[in-house]
């Protein structure tokens, strides 16, 4: 049984044989790809998997270089020919994030990013709401939309036609478990808002927010996730569930929110639904709209 409600009857805690990397169909053969957060846990996973899955050159962004160094050593030794980019960066810097896409894709180069994974995050105040301060609750908010932000300004000039922009997110967006999640939790639903605007301004885009699942990282043991939740998600399970996000097999789920652990086969065998319906879209559930354009001459300003 799902610790959690699922609208896919198979609720997968480790990578599985649909969304293996070595699968053919999900090919990432020749593929430029950036993941923040890239030294450890989900981002250093996500970008073995599209080496896996064949990506010829990587880019991996975090706070800390040595880790990140680790990342490209233990890469290299097993796929010397891919290219692996390093950059320490604080990601909430604008001005840090745009020279390390700069000199990894410079815009004039012609060059392009296939895949980005916008994969940095931050905590921030796990206190009750009423209990911390103004500037760490605001301070964890603009942390992590920050990331977001930098990640998707520098990105999209540098995008591929047809590129992927994977927002790993989190189900605290949509779900309240308890207070101290607040600043995180409007942080997270504020970064989805912010990869739809990137999805509509670019209809070419595949725009994906996820739930990478229940992982064991730094970041989870700061929020007593695995421990407090005793359930645990394998990190291959995000890391080969956006190679499969970055494939032709996802399409139909363009710019909706996806938890990692449901089964993608049956969300395939949903594709017409989903296609035709705002299943996991995240915005108002019975609102006239469905998301399109509307001209500001329509509305009574």
């Amino acid at each position: 049984m799902a610790p959690f409600p699922s609208p896919t009857k198979k609720f997968h805690s480790t990578a599985y044989p649909s969304i293996s990397p070595t699968r053919p169909e999900l090919s990432q053969r020749g593929k430029t790809v950036l993941i923040t957060g890239g030294g450890t846990g989900i981002g250093a996973a996500t970008a073995n998997a599209f080496v896996q899955a064949g990506a010829s050159r990587i880019a991996l962004l975090g706070r800390r270089e040595q880790p990140l160094l680790d990342t490209k050593a233990s890469i290299q030794q097993q796929y010397p020919s891919v290219e692996i980019f390093t950059a320490s960066v604080d990601v909430t810097k604008s001005n840090e994030v745009n020279a390390a896409f700069e000199a990894f894709v410079p815009v004039e180069s012609g060059k392009k990013i296939d895949v980005v994974v916008s994969n940095a995050g931050a905590t921030g105040p796990l206190g009750a709401f009423l209990a911390v301060s103004d500037e760490d609750y605001l301070a964890g908010i603009m942390a992590n939309v920050s990331m977001a932000w930098n990640v998707a300004r520098a990105f999209v000039p540098r995008a591929a036609p047809d590129a992927t922009a994977i927002d790993v997110n989190s189900n605290a967006a949509h779900v309240n478990y308890f207070d101290g999640f607040a600043s995180y939790t409007v942080g997270k639903w504020a970064n989805v808002r912010l990869w739809q605007l990137v999805q509509f301004n670019n209809p070419g885009f595949s725009v994906y927010s996820i739930q990478p699942g229940v992982v064991d990282t730094d970041m989870n043991k700061k929020a007593g996730g695995v421990k407090a939740m005793n359930y645990e998600d394998h990190v291959s399970l995000p890391a080969s569930f956006n190679v499969w996000l970055a494939s032709t097999e996802s399409n139909f789920l363009k710019g909706k929110f996806l938890w990692a652990n449901w089964d993608v086969d049956e969300l395939k065998a949903q594709a017409k639904e989903i296609e035709q319906t705002k299943k996991y879209s995240v915005e108002m559930v019975g609102y006239p709209f469905g998301g399109e354009h509307v001209p500001v001459s329509k509305w009574d300003l």
